[in-house]
């Protein structure tokens, strides 16, 4: 079977979206470049690999053996770059990191320093949401991932490495703001803007709640932090948020942290990669600068 690696690349994109646009995006490539390689690969192998049905595409039964093989060889040519790396040492090589949203607010300043101390290195950074990180780790396709505690049937090595704490916000003329030890009861008779279902903290702060037996009233849903302080700000309500996104808040007296019976609620950040994965010197080398520098950058 007479197949080239650039074929292989080509289908493993199409295979995996479904969809030659969407692969042709990935790769940088035109729509009528993909379709030119998946029609000399299915030639070379004188089996069709996909069938078009209406609008959709699916993969043949001679196509979805050909996706398995296509991810095999791509993870060990993966690897083969990854040790070609380590011999390079730690200097020089490329760190592809996604985070959550929330975390951005300290990842690039730990990206920022670790890039002072080696600095040959390149870094690929993506902030999304939890489903979305989920799903790249799944495709095995970031070196590392930062994001909070991820499900642990995910084939996933989850390593703890700072705190996370989640408080309770709201614009600095709110009456409550200046009272101590405020009852957990007292927030049923308040508005919440909170983040959409789903996030990270939606999910802690749900089973935060319930496990309390409090009844939370939701305003509105936000899918960004920033969206969450503009409101609060506003007087739109109350919002429960990371500390780790009120530095600028905070210094200028925009909002003020509520002083609420059990909180804050407690989560902690997690540096993630699939399990079996081989990291390369460089994503090594920030793991252990996460772990040694993290909590002393960030501050909180």
């Amino acid at each position: 079977m007479n197949v080239t690696l650039r074929q292989l690349k080509v289908f493993e994109a199409v295979a995996r979206h479904l969809n030659y646009t969407q692969a042709a995006q990935e790769l940088h490539l035109t729509q009528p470049a993909v379709s030119m390689q998946i029609k000399q690969l299915e030639s070379n192998i004188g089996l069709n690999l996909f069938d078009q049905i209406g609008k959709k595409t699916y993969l043949t039964e001679a196509g979805d053996e050909m996706y398995h093989y296509s991810r095999v060889i791509a993870q060990q040519l993966e690897e083969a770059d990854e040790v070609i790396e380590q011999l390079k040492g730690v200097q020089r090589g490329r760190l592809t990191i996604s985070v959550a949203s929330t975390a951005n607010y300290f990842a690039t300043r730990l990206l920022a320093e670790f890039s002072k101390k080696y600095e040959f290195t390149s870094f690929s950074l993506d902030v999304t949401n939890r489903e979305s990180l989920l799903q790249q780790l799944e495709n095995n396709e970031p070196d590392l991932v930062i994001m909070g505690r991820p499900p642990a049937d995910r084939g996933l090595i989850a390593e703890e490495f700072m705190k996370n704490p989640l408080v309770v916000i709201a614009a600095p003329d709110h009456p409550l703001v200046g009272e101590k030890e405020i009852p957990l009861a007292r927030m049923q008779k308040e508005t919440f803007v909170v983040r959409e279902q789903g996030s990270g903290t939606w999910i802690a702060m749900q089973r935060f709640f319930a496990e309390h037996q409090v009844n939370l009233t939701s305003g509105m849903e936000m899918t960004s932090n920033e969206a969450i302080k503009q409101a609060v700000e506003a007087g739109l309500g109350l919002g429960i948020v990371s500390i780790h996104t009120l530095s600028l808040e905070l210094e200028t007296r925009r909002l003020a942290i509520l002083d609420v019976e059990s909180f804050p609620i407690l989560r902690h950040w997690y540096i993630v990669h699939r399990q079996g994965k081989r990291l390369s010197p460089v994503a090594d080398a920030f793991m252990r600068f996460v772990f040694d520098e993290g909590q002393k950058l960030i501050g909180f």
